[in-house]
């Protein structure tokens, strides 16, 4: 069973922050998708950039749950409705 609960809200401009962030890395896993590693070149950018991504997406998630002390939980994890600025913390009881 899942348990959601809103635990916390955010600003517009760090909900802008996350959503850019989130759309970069949704693009980067499609662009994954087609990029073999022949082309070298464009791989080990792709690599590079996801990873980066990925660190940036993170430390945002912790920047803000430490700011703004957000619930967790340890079977959870946070999601934003980019409409509202609203984060709710998912998480299984299982």
């Amino acid at each position: 069973m899942e348990i959601r609960k809103i635990v916390g809200k955010v600003t517009p401009e760090e909900r802008n922050e996350i959503q850019a962030l989130f759309e970069r890395k949704n693009g980067l896993t499609e662009l994954a998708k087609i990029v073999t590693a022949d082309n070298n070149e464009l791989y080990e950018k792709l690599v590079k950039d996801m990873g980066e991504t990925g660190s940036k997406f993170q430390q945002w998630w912790d920047e803000k749950a430490k700011q703004y002390g957000w619930e967790s939980h340890p079977k959870g994890n946070w999601e934003i409705n980019f409409q509202t600025c609203e984060i709710t913390l998912v998480a299984s009881e299982a």
